[in-house]
């Protein structure tokens, strides 16, 4: 009898989840939840969208609590080794989305953990993102009408994907960049085919705040990254490590490690809140003091 109890709970709490979602069905070609939708004070769900072909977005389940006083930033992402799907990032994506994010992820919705196997994305996609999402602040029949947070638009990736960010980097409606185990080569000659390679001088294209999250020695982009990071002047810009080598921790629950500093870098760039400083401000920053990680910043991050 307590079995079925707990199991007739269970799924009330399931059916709940999805009555929160306050997104109507017909702009839903399907959906998941992942993680029992992330740790954050939003539930969160993963949504193919009906009309936005390859790309997957994340958001809180219920839309209800957010306005035009109240909006959801938007992160963009772009996938490792150029795929067409975040089948390895859902994870990560989902957590963020559940700390009020709208996550907008090239690339086809992941019906399940299988490896997406099709073509390679485009850097074109990430630049369809944010006008997709700015189109939807202005769309009244939009379940995101006027919830959304156009002036705060972090664009991000992880490997190719990263290299996608950079490539995009000069779009004057980013306010923030995440660089997740990437950099631009600096031995061009070992990329693989049909990636996305500018030069360095890329980097002089960044106009706003910069974080470089690495898998610390390990990771392949290592070199690449921190290359660019010392690189970087002109902008605020941290480069935080993690010893788990490319792959980083987004396939782990809830994104792994790698949630730490992603939630509180677009905290801190995009919501201004003044606590989520303190994890990269200061000579014993809250990052620097979490298990593992090493950290390096240039001067204007502490101004």
């Amino acid at each position: 009898m307590k079995k079925l109890l707990t199991l007739v709970m269970f799924l009330m709490g399931t059916m709940s989840l999805f009555a929160q979602n306050t997104i109507d069905s017909n702009v839903i070609s399907q959906q998941r939840i992942i993680d029992n939708g992330g740790t954050g004070d939003y539930k969160s769900v993963m949504l193919e969208i009906k009309g936005f072909d390859a790309h997957t977005v994340f958001c809180p389940q219920d839309l209800s609590m957010f306005n035009s006083t109240h909006p959801l930033p938007v992160l963009v992402w772009g996938n490792g080794a150029c795929s067409n799907s975040p089948w390895e990032h859902f994870r990560f994506l989902s957590e963020i989305a559940s700390h009020g994010y709208l996550v907008v992820a090239i690339g086809f919705f992941p019906k399940d953990d299988s490896r997406y196997e099709g073509e390679m994305s485009t850097p074109e996609q990430q630049i369809q993102s944010i006008d997709w999402a700015v189109a939807q602040n202005s769309k009244k029949d939009s379940p995101f009408y006027q919830k959304i947070d156009v002036t705060a638009v972090c664009v991000s990736g992880m490997s190719c994907g990263g290299l996608q960010t950079l490539f995009n980097c000069a779009d004057p409606r980013i306010t923030a960049y995440m660089i997740c185990n990437s950099g631009l080569f600096i031995d061009p000659s070992i990329a693989m085919p049909n990636m996305p390679m500018p030069g360095k001088d890329q980097l002089k294209k960044i106009h706003a705040p910069v974080i470089y999250i690495l898998g610390g020695k390990e990771d392949i982009a290592y070199e690449n990254g921190m290359d660019d990071f010392h690189r970087i002047t002109d902008v605020p810009a941290f480069a935080a490590n993690y010893p788990v080598g490319h792959g980083g921790t987004y396939s782990q629950e809830f994104g792994g490690e790698f949630r730490f500093p992603a939630v509180a870098w677009l905290d801190w760039q995009l919501k201004k809140d003044k606590k989520a400083v303190k994890m990269f401000q200061g000579a014993n920053c809250g990052l620097s003091q979490r298990d593992g990680w090493t950290i390096e910043k240039n001067d204007k991050i502490d101004r």
